[in-house]
């Protein structure tokens, strides 16, 4: 089980107090923090939000639904993605930071971009990550800055070309 302290106390050694009913933490002989006791499966979490850094206090008013309505409003693809990253912890909150690096690629690509990667790496994968996921939204940025510039070339050679027409090869004469 995995009872938290604040965080100003993390690396430091102290002392834990089991009762039937509660786990109570010192440092120093100073109780920084008590818990109600856990019992059941292993790995249980009892976290005080106030025992966090204030960078992490703004994940507690996130969950899983709030990430998979985000993730639906841009696709299905989408959707499955940040579902199975958020099935793939053994812990959900431990996903959150990570559903939402991946909703916000659609700031930097476009929705329709983040749709196609998401779709592209499940294809590969049952749980992709963030970083394939990244991946494959910069390759298919660079490869359409590719056709584009293809394209743009291919234009301005079109455009720049000397064309004549049949009149210049004998083809067509004006009743001479």
């Amino acid at each position: 089980m995995y009872y938290s302290v604040p965080y100003e106390y993390i690396k430091h050694k102290v002392d834990i107090r089991f009762t039937q009913s509660m786990v109570e933490v010192f440092y120093q002989n100073l109780r920084i923090a008590s818990h109600k006791r856990l019992y059941g499966r292993s790995g249980q979490y009892s976290t005080v939000i106030e025992h966090m850094p204030e960078k992490h206090r703004q994940y507690t008013q996130w969950n899983a639904e709030r990430f998979i309505r985000w993730a639906s409003d841009i696709g299905p693809c989408t959707r499955q993605a940040v579902k199975a990253i958020i099935a793939s912890r053994k812990v959900e909150e431990q996903s959150y930071k990570t559903c939402l690096a991946l909703l916000k690629l659609s700031d930097t690509y476009s929705v329709q971009s983040l749709e196609q990667a998401c779709k592209k790496a499940l294809s590969f994968v049952t749980t992709p990550s963030f970083r394939s996921v990244r991946a494959i939204l910069q390759t298919l940025k660079e490869e359409t800055v590719s056709t584009e510039s293809e394209n743009n070339h291919a234009s301005a050679l079109a455009a720049s070309a000397f064309t004549r027409g049949a009149v210049y090869y004998g083809g067509e004469h004006n009743g001479e």
